[in-house]
């Protein structure tokens, strides 16, 4: 049984298990609670051999859990933020559990040509755009091993590398970059898809803002009253008691599901002489309703702190800590906040109606292949764990032999 780690529970957190009203904060199922009585005696199966509770370690006080997981073919260090101590716990819970079914799925995969497949009548997807550097492209005569997935736009049945969904850095040479992008789980497969493709709508528009020049990053920043949210005050208070500086800017892209960038700094990060990579953190969210994008990117900020503070992260290295900061990141906290009306959408409902919405709006914005490879078994768990692969957006940086896909090509020639 996973053990809780003996990290002070006292500490003056702004959040805790009772805060009023967080179950609108949520898109799982059931209450993280539950969610956790389900998993709990799984973790030992899945090599997790411990729950720990990072929150204390800063000042902040918003929730962040990690989450042990010793031999790993991945990451040992997973980790989960939220609104409270459960939903944080949960996140990295489930976090260490999709990443070690990500390691080796427990699902057929089948040797065959992507000739074969498609002369069988499936669609076979070598993406190249995820092909890793310095490796050859998949060609169609090529045997290897392939997962099924499905297109959730129509159902039809689509195959895909295997070594394009896996996280297992065991494999050498591996043909495709391995990224938990678009890796997700949710207590029902409905839940896990909704989170993976969030996750893919967020990369891409960070990519897409990133491209833009720094005055039009500056001119993207919002005031974070303009949500009118509670939970969202309650978290800047604590952030400006704090010392810290936060700026959020919207990076909502074409396909108009709102997305968030946040970085937070101790004050007077501007004139920093020498600051370093590590003293700003930046955040990201995606949610068809504006508040719960912008409140992911703060949590995540604040996360990504209690990533350097605790410094146990086995995939952030000692360079982290001594390289210099950008000046173009240093100068995001020039931007003057303004408040303006946040992105406006009609979403509502559960996973599966918010999952419908943000099909809609891709489907608008002339995204067609939403790929859905299940990596576990239904019934087989009591959870499901989903790689999601939307081969038209833009991808993250990455060991990839290309970097850019044509979105991101005509952003740069927009700005150019």
């Amino acid at each position: 049984m996973a053990q809780v780690s003996g990290i002070d529970r006292a500490s003056d957190d702004c959040f805790s298990r009772s805060t009023p009203g967080v179950l609108s904060y949520g898109d799982r199922a059931c209450p993280p609670e539950e969610t956790l009585r389900r998993i709990e005696p799984l973790l030992p199966k899945f090599g997790i051999s411990r729950l720990a509770r990072l929150t204390g370690l800063d000042k902040v006080g918003i929730p962040v859990w990690s989450a042990i997981s010793p031999n790993a073919r991945s990451i040992v260090i997973n980790q989960g933020k939220g609104v409270t101590d459960d939903d944080a716990k949960v996140s990295a819970a489930m976090e260490a559990i999709e990443r070690a079914v990500a390691c080796a799925p427990p699902v057929p995969a089948r040797m065959a040509t992507r000739r074969a497949l498609c002369e069988n009548g499936d669609r076979a997807l070598t993406l190249p755009g995820l092909i890793a550097t310095g490796q050859p492209d998949l060609g169609d005569d090529e045997t290897i091993a392939w997962l099924r997935g499905f297109d959730l736009s129509d159902r039809a049945t689509t195959w895909v590398p295997l070594q394009a969904t896996t996280l297992d850095r065991t494999i050498e040479g591996c043909r495709y970059w391995q990224s938990s992008d678009g890796l997700a789980s949710g207590n029902s497969r409905t839940e896990a898809i909704l989170h993976g493709l969030l996750e893919r709508i967020e990369r891409d528009a960070e990519t897409l803002w990133r491209l833009l020049p720094l005055g039009g990053k500056l001119g993207s920043c919002i005031d974070p009253v303009s949500f009118e949210d509670p939970i969202l005050d309650a978290m800047v208070r604590q952030i400006d008691a704090c010392g810290l500086q936060l700026r959020l800017f919207d990076m909502t892209s074409d396909v108009a599901i709102p997305c968030y960038a946040a970085t937070l700094a101790e004050a007077g990060i501007l004139s920093a002489r020498q600051a370093r990579y590590h003293d700003v953190t930046i955040g990201h969210g995606a949610h068809p309703v504006a508040r719960r994008a912008a409140i992911r990117a703060v949590t995540e900020a604040a996360q990504s702190r209690l990533t350097y503070i605790s410094g146990a992260r086995d995939d952030v290295f000692p360079d982290t800590f001594t390289r210099p900061l950008s000046r173009e990141t240093q100068r995001l906290f020039e931007a003057a906040p303004q408040r303006k009306a946040p992105t406006a959408t009609n979403a509502a409902g559960g996973p599966q109606g918010l999952l419908r919405f943000a099909m809609r709006r891709l489907e608008e914005a002339r995204i067609r292949s939403v790929v859905v490879v299940p990596l576990v078994e239904e019934g087989d768990m009591p959870f499901s764990v989903v790689k999601v692969l939307v081969p038209e957006l833009e991808n993250p940086d990455g060991s990839r032999k290309r970097r850019f896909g044509e979105r991101a090509l005509a952003r740069a020639l927009e700005v150019g």
